[in-house]
């Protein structure tokens, strides 16, 4: 029995947007989602694992929250995302809070579909890519799309965020 579709997988399905589901076990012991997404889906599925994008809300200096989405193989430069977002400093978002305002959990986080949208950057390496997978709003699920469709349906900026 398939699980009930999520707010991400809605979305697309609206949309219109041709995309791929990937399901796969996950681990509760593991200590990093996109890690292990990777390490799944890129041997799976053949995939760079530049190609699988983690989904990190931070907290602008005004208090406001926003989405950065980055390959799951670099780390987010606070500088770059405070600079793309027009803020002056942006800090790692409470995880309540974060759950609170998106309507998923964290490791299933999705910049699809979420309960209240928020300004949303992409690091501009997702370009470089016909395909890439985010998270599709519960662990253990990833959505493959195109990434000029991730970038339009989450009205997001493009930016150089990531740091190896």
């Amino acid at each position: 029995m398939r699980a009930a579709p999520t707010p991400a997988v809605t979305l697309l399905a609206e949309a219109k947007v041709h995309h791929l589901l990937h399901d796969y076990e996950h681990d509760p012991s593991s200590s990093s989602y996109g890690t292990e997404a990777a390490d799944i889906l890129t041997v799976r599925l053949g995939l760079a694992p530049g190609q699988i994008l983690k989904t990190l809300v931070v907290e602008r200096a005004d208090r406001t929250l926003a989405i950065a989405v980055l390959p799951v193989t670099t780390t987010l430069s606070l500088k770059s995302a405070a600079v793309a977002l027009g803020t002056r400093k942006v800090t790692m978002a409470d995880r309540a809070r974060a759950e609170r305002s998106t309507g998923y959990v964290l490791g299933g986080i999705s910049p699809l579909g979420q309960r209240r949208a928020l300004a949303t950057i992409v690091d501009d390496s997702a370009l470089s890519w016909d395909r890439v997978l985010c998270s599709g709003g519960r662990r253990g699920l990833e959505i493959e799309l195109d990434p000029r469709e991730l970038i339009r349906l989450c009205k997001a900026v493009t930016a150089p965020i990531a740091t190896e």
